[in-house]
């Protein structure tokens, strides 16, 4: 392969090397292996079904004007298939994600009990106000019980069964009375996730509108209640009250496809409605360190 065909590969010469060099060493990479994969055009469309037992099912278009649409054994036309493969897809990227955001608020309460050797709480300012966002009351105690109660309260999140997030209230007014309408908010992090799935399973729900109104409330769970989890206990967001997390000074190679890429808010900046900046993500710091 001449140099040319290894730049259109990336802009980034770092990777441009390393595709030289296994190339030289006869090595496979995903470009290499991509090149050999014949797409499935019929998978690349989202109508082909392998959720049962029954299948696949693969609901390729009509070859001639007139003919009827072709439908899974259970019925199912190509838009529901089409939502419930993109819903199962939310749902599974929902937990991976989210799954992150559990094991850290676990090793948080561990912390807080003194039970996670070599981690501790560093931020005892942003501790405060996660707490204050989750209704945990602070005055006269120790930030151990607080921690304690911090973490508990977010891996509760994840079996919440009715009501609201908490972490979600955070979104501008506007934007969750839309989520509300839409019957959309995330009422709890498994819930939502288990829901996706079942509502995607054969003989359940047979409308595109309520398989993807679903997948819109399990991505929610994730972003505003799994995530957040993991970057309000662990990650060093930018603060909206004035303070900044310690950040560092570091190399890295970083590209973009046009030369005035667009500006993309930051979450704590995030304005819409009333024009209001948003209440959410005013954190800074990382609180859970070891």
């Amino acid at each position: 392969m001449k140099l040319a065909e290894f730049e259109e590969r990336s802009a980034c010469e770092a990777t441009v090397e390393m595709l030289k060099k296994a190339a030289e060493e006869d090595q496979e990479s995903a470009f290499t292996r991509a090149d050999k994969m014949k797409p499935c055009t019929i998978g690349e469309s989202g109508i082909c079904c392998k959720n049962c037992s029954m299948g696949p099912c693969r609901l390729t278009p009509p070859k001639k004007e007139g003919e009827p649409e072709k439908r899974g054994i259970c019925g199912a036309t190509p838009e529901v298939v089409a939502a419930r493969n993109f819903v199962r897809m939310i749902a599974a990227g929902s937990a991976a994600h989210s799954d992150h955001g559990r094991a850290v608020a676990h090793t948080m309460v561990l912390a807080a009990k003194g039970e996670a050797e070599g981690y501790g709480i560093k931020d005892r300012i942003k501790l405060l106000e996660v707490a204050a966002d989750l209704g945990v009351k602070v005055e006269d105690r120790p930030v151990e019980e607080i921690a304690l109660e911090v973490g508990e309260k977010c891996l509760a999140m994840f079996g919440q069964q009715e009501g609201e997030l908490a972490f979600a209230w955070r979104a501008p007014e506007p934007r969750k009375e839309i989520w509300r309408k839409l019957g959309v908010f995330p009422r709890g992090i498994d819930r939502e996730v288990v829901e996706a799935m079942h509502r995607t399973s054969i003989g359940v729900d047979q409308e595109m509108e309520n398989i993807l109104r679903q997948g819109a409330r399990c991505s929610l769970a994730d972003g505003w209640g799994g995530s957040m989890i993991g970057t309000e206990l662990q990650d060093k967001p930018r603060s909206a009250r004035g303070r900044t997390g310690q950040y560092h000074r570091a190399r890295a190679r970083a590209y973009t496809l046009r030369d005035d890429p667009p500006r993309l808010p930051e979450r704590g900046n995030d304005k819409e409605g009333s024009g209001e900046g948003r209440e959410g993500n005013k954190h800074s710091g990382d609180m859970l360190h070891r």
